[in-house]
């Protein structure tokens, strides 16, 4: 049976190691200057107080959190307007007609306007050969300028869109410190139930040992025969490897322990902490009524509905209403007689550019979008039956919770009572310890008695400090889904 309580230990200890939590602490580390390995003392709130600063898996979720928060605050810049500039310089590689008649057409425009300069570059393109008779012939230079501005009315969708994906990374990242945390507070009395498992198996094989040392007083007195004498030695060596093995677990545990805090492995622990809950005294109603909407489940799926109406809402005004697009270009191409290679040095007069910038304003309205068949209204016919399942899963995470706070209620209940019985049962059982282990002192019962009576009581110890930790567990899961701490 002390087996059996053992193993089910160290399989509670393990689940609650298995967590994903990687964090740094921040209490002091002693250094030993002989073997130079850091020795640390941690509290539960020391350790809980670094995990939220410097858990690994919270940094990521953090560094994800900011993003969104920066996309939130600048969702605004979707009414920014594109502004762009260029410079070209091309070569023409050979002489085409169509390049030839735009020349002549050109050159007719400017040969009849009333500026010199511009009479001047039109009279050289009437004039302009079948072939390029120099390189800077080839080239022409072109700059440009514009400015774009577009607005429709879905533009407000994605501003809320985004919003609302930052309030749900809120959420989210709450979610990830609390189950983080909660993993910590578990594996941390886990480890204090096997640091009291070690204890009580080392007191076990303390009272062995005096035992073989007064069955050697007493066979050399000649009070008990050499039988006896073995029993009390082979009882002692059987005991010695359950204690070394467990102490090798601890210490193994201890070490994945340091490594999930983010310490050096070898590092030396010393957990500072009692498994003593804090009792509370609730009913399934009332923490239905006051905590209910405080699962942060149930606050995720309400924001995930909400980005979905967003959604819907912003596809909708894209499909109904029209865009409005304003662009400006400035479009400036050198006309000068120094030739392309030389534009740098005309910049700034008039005369030597030609301006073809335009104004433009657009009003595109998709009527496609309006179409029964079209894809936008099949997206909002998919937004609407996605609004529909999440009604469902909400409504059935609300009854799910129901049954996850009263089976947490009934395991807290069972588990008090069955604290206050153990209680009980370890006083009796330490009495008959106390009384057998008498009578054993005074050759009145055998040794075989003595270590049921030493089995029944670590058995009973081990059995209240399991349901401590039962009670404690079953508390914090309870915290975990409402999303309160109920032991305040």
């Amino acid at each position: 049976m002390l087996k059996v309580i053992k193993k089910s230990l160290g399989i509670a200890i393990i689940s609650a190691a298995i967590a994903n939590i990687a964090f740094a602490q921040d209490a002091a580390a002693e250094k030993d200057t002989s073997t130079d390995i850091a020795s640390v003392k941690l509290t539960l709130e020391q350790a809980l107080e670094y995990a939220t600063t410097n858990n690994r898996t919270l940094k990521s979720a953090d560094i994800d959190l900011e993003m969104k928060e920066r996309a939130s605050k600048n969702a605004w810049n979707v009414f920014l307007p594109s502004i762009q500039i260029s410079g070209t310089m091309s070569r023409a590689t050979e002489y085409s007609p169509s390049n030839y008649a735009m020349s002549q057409a050109l050159g007719g425009i400017f040969s009849a306007s009333s500026d010199p300069v511009l009479q001047a570059a039109g009279a050289g393109m009437l004039n302009t050969p079948t072939d390029f008779e120099s390189e800077e012939d080839r080239w022409s230079t072109v700059g440009v300028a514009s400015v774009g501005w577009t607005f429709s009315a879905a533009y407000i969708g994605q501003i809320k869109a985004a919003k609302a994906a930052y309030e749900s990374g809120k959420i989210s990242y709450e979610q990830s410190q609390k189950t983080t945390l909660l993993n910590i507070k578990k594996l941390f009395y886990g480890l204090l139930i096997q640091q009291e498992n070690l204890k009580i198996q080392k007191a076990t094989l303390e009272n062995a040992r005096q035992r073989m040392v007064q069955a050697q007083t007493s066979y050399k007195n000649g009070a008990i025969p050499e039988l006896s004498l073995l029993q009390t030695q082979v009882n002692y060596q059987n005991t010695k490897p359950d204690v070394e093995s467990a102490e090798q677990s601890l210490m193994q545990n201890l070490d994945t322990f340091a490594f999930l805090l983010g310490m050096p492995v070898g590092t030396i622990i010393e957990l500072d902490g009692t498994i003593e809950p804090k009792y509370i005294d609730v009913t399934e109603k009332e923490l239905i009524e006051n905590y209910g909407d405080n699962d942060l489940n149930i606050k995720s799926l309400q924001s995930s509905i909400d980005s979905v109406k967003i959604g819907l809402n912003a596809l909708k005004l894209s499909t109904w209403t029209p865009a409005l697009a304003v662009n400006y270009a400035w479009q400036p191409a050198y006309i000068g007689d120094k030739g392309a290679f030389h534009f740098w040095g005309d910049i700034g007069k008039d005369e030597k550019w030609y301006d073809s910038g335009t104004l433009s304003l657009t009003l595109a309205w998709n009527i496609t979008n309006m179409l029964p068949w079209s894809s936008n209204q099949q997206k909002i016919k998919d937004y609407n039956q996605q609004l529909k399942q999440l009604e469902i899963s909400l409504e059935t995470l609300r009854e799910n919770q129901k049954v996850e706070v009263r089976k947490a209620v009934d395991t807290l209940n069972l588990a008090k009572a069955q604290i206050d019985a153990m209680g009980r049962n370890v006083t009796l059982a330490q009495r008959a310890y106390d009384s057998t282990y008498r009578q054993y002192k005074n050759g009145q019962t055998e040794l075989l008695n003595l270590r049921d009576a030493e089995t029944s009581l670590n058995q009973a110890k081990l059995g209240l400090l399991n349901q401590k930790y039962q009670y404690i567990s079953a508390l914090l899961d309870l915290e975990n889904t409402l999303n309160t701490n109920l032991s305040e």
